[in-house]
């Protein structure tokens, strides 16, 4: 019997496409906020045309706002260029089934202009490119992505007519790590790591967290491209899962006052043989190309925070004592720190804790790997680690606002370096769209606390 765990080839899609076994082929591409933007197709047609060809798709869905709004600013799609097509093209690495949408696959696609030249600005192409760089030093990247969410009673239809207030958390106290919390909502989690297991992605575990209702599940590392592909499609198929079951979740990184949804990134580098050239012989466990690996992401931190928390909400995360970090800091295996090494041996790594559960991977990813190759080529020394609570420690503080790290990013000479001007001017330009549309907002808190009292 043929594996139906296993990413599909194209022959294999064939077969279960004259079978009738699979009618629908969705071909997406990860925008700037990482939600998969795309076309569902009849199988037939897309194995005949799009197989070897591609796609078109309108080029403003890498010039939008969250709220799919069309915005100035952007020198790739504009009303003067007439906001015309790129072409998307099928990656067949990573063709899979989608097991929670019937008799449907998908596959993952790369964004071109019309003369074959890549979108430079696509965050999988920007993923892409900084890989190439670590190739040129013989190393790859290992990644795994730790998602955390809120589940609700409410479907995303009443939590839309509620304003997303006065919503039900299916736990309705702190369940850490409690088999009790995640027995109560098991029939939805295990649905989700069933059904991504014949996605293709290898699950490790699931665990309730510390906000009602708030869980995560965990899967293997794997290349860093595959990660962040694999960190999509989940994202994506979790919402609907749940939309399907009743529920809603969300992934935004700080819903209410209490614990915000983290994203925790965990990174190693390997050589052309296979091992891992972090571990080494030093008291923390750490070769040289670590150190300065290592060094190089405190280097970048507040430069790259745009990359990590791209989002007004985002910043809402960094709190004392929070278990979400406010300190450019490193320290073995210290949860107070932005940068947390663990592992041993064969396992050495590093954790950066600053993304939230809204991050894009692929642009995450790229600042990490960036930053990392800063401080190879600047041969960068790693200070002390911190030994203590890095809270209250003297080190410089992580962004406290999407205007502020906006700003780092846009004059930082890392990210010019790295990313060059044209993926910095955009990525600097969608973060002045989202700040002037909340600075143009009424919010609750005003309303509460103005509309009599003022």
């Amino acid at each position: 019997m043929a594996d139906r765990t296993a990413p599909l080839t194209v022959e294999e899609l064939r077969s279960l496409v004259a079978s009738g076994e699979i009618d629908t082929v969705v071909l997406a591409f990860p925008d700037m906020q990482g939600r998969l933007q795309g076309k569902r197709f009849a199988a037939p047609f897309f194995l005949d045309e799009v197989l070897g060809h591609g796609t078109e798709g309108c080029n403003y869905l890498l010039a939008v706002d969250t709220e799919m709004n069309t915005v100035d600013g952007y020198e790739m799609s504009s009303w003067e260029r007439g906001y015309g097509d790129f072409a998307m093209h099928p990656d067949l690495t990573t063709l899979r089934r989608v097991p929670w949408n019937e008799a449907t696959a998908m596959v993952t696609a790369d964004l071109a202009w019309g003369d074959g030249s890549p979108v430079v600005a696509a965050p999988r192409q920007i993923l892409r490119r900084q890989l190439d760089r670590l190739a040129g030093h013989g190393l790859t990247a290992h990644v795994g992505t730790e998602l955390e969410f809120i589940v609700f009673k409410d479907t995303y239809e009443q939590a839309w007519d509620a304003g997303y207030r006065g919503l039900t958390p299916v736990n309705q106290y702190n369940i850490d790590y409690s088999v009790l919390g995640t027995g109560r909502v098991e029939p939805l989690l295990r649905r989700i790591r069933n059904e991504m297991t014949g996605a293709g992605l290898t699950v490790e575990s699931a665990k309730g967290e510390c906000n009602p209702g708030q869980h995560e599940i965990a899967f293997k590392y794997a290349e860093a491209l595959v990660t962040c592909d694999r960190h999509a499609v989940y994202k994506t198929g979790a919402k609907e899962i749940a939309a399907q079951e009743g529920v809603s979740l969300t992934f935004m990184a700080k819903y209410n006052e209490r614990e915000g949804n983290s994203c925790h990134i965990h990174l190693s580098l390997q050589d052309t043989e296979g091992h891992n050239v972090m571990a080494g012989d030093d008291p923390h466990g750490m070769s040289a190309t670590m150190r300065h690996f290592l060094a190089g992401q405190l280097a970048a931190l507040r430069d790259f925070s745009l990359l990590y928390a791209p989002n007004i909400n985002s910043y809402k995360r960094f709190q004392p004592g929070s278990f979400a970090p406010t300190a450019v800091a490193w320290g073995h295996d210290n949860r107070t720190c932005a940068l947390r090494v663990v592992g041993h041996g064969r396992s050495t790594r590093f954790e950066n804790r600053l993304p939230g559960g809204d991050v894009n991977p692929y642009l995450a990813v790229a600042g990490m790997v960036a930053a990392g190759l800063h401080g190879i080529e600047q041969r960068l020394e790693l200070p002390p680690a911190c030994t203590g609570n890095a809270y209250t420690g003297d080190y410089a503080h992580v962004p406290t606002t999407l205007r502020e790290a906006a700003e780092l990013w846009e004059t930082s000479e890392i990210a010019k370096e790295a990313f060059g001007a044209e993926v910095v001017a955009h990525y600097r330009n969608m973060a002045r769209v989202e700040l002037d549309a909340f600075d143009a907002a009424v919010t609750d808190w005003e309303l509460r606390r103005s509309f009599e009292r003022l």
